[in-house]
């Protein structure tokens, strides 16, 4: 029994799950010169909650069982902890936040509430919608 949902297209999904966590990964380390300033101060912790809920989200979309959501959701949070003491620690212009590692955490365990909604259906239906029609 697989632990993804039924889908034509199993590899791009998954695919696409990865690029979204590598994408956060390198927007984490990048150097802070070469981000967009920020709209407002604290608007980073949207961001951080943002994209931790979309990936996490999408987790639940991706994985039929709630241990192997659980389980994604966990390792974002482990994630974006790590990331935090990779910024403190390895990077000359970015810094480790404890907030920031919250917002992390919180938008996960949103993404992860989201798996026991309707929400969780959505990457199916897009899947089953671009299939090739039979006929």
């Amino acid at each position: 029994m697989s632990a993804l949902r039924e889908f034509h297209r199993p590899a791009l999904w998954c695919a696409l799950g990865a690029a979204m966590v590598l994408a956060v990964i390198g927007a984490t380390l990048l150097p802070a010169r070469e981000l967009p300033p920020p709209p407002f101060s604290g608007f980073d912790k949207i961001e951080h909650f943002a994209a931790y809920a979309a990936m996490s989200a999408y987790a639940g979309m991706l994985f039929a069982r709630r241990r192997a959501q659980a389980i994604a959701a966990a390792a974002l949070i482990a994630l974006g902890v790590a990331l935090e003491f990779a910024q403190a620690n390895l990077t000359q212009s970015r810094s480790g936040d404890v907030v920031d590692a919250l917002a992390n955490s919180l938008g996960a365990l949103l993404g992860l509430l989201l798996a026991a909604t309707p929400v969780a259906g959505w990457l199916q239906r897009l899947d089953r919608w671009l299939a090739p029609r039979a006929g």
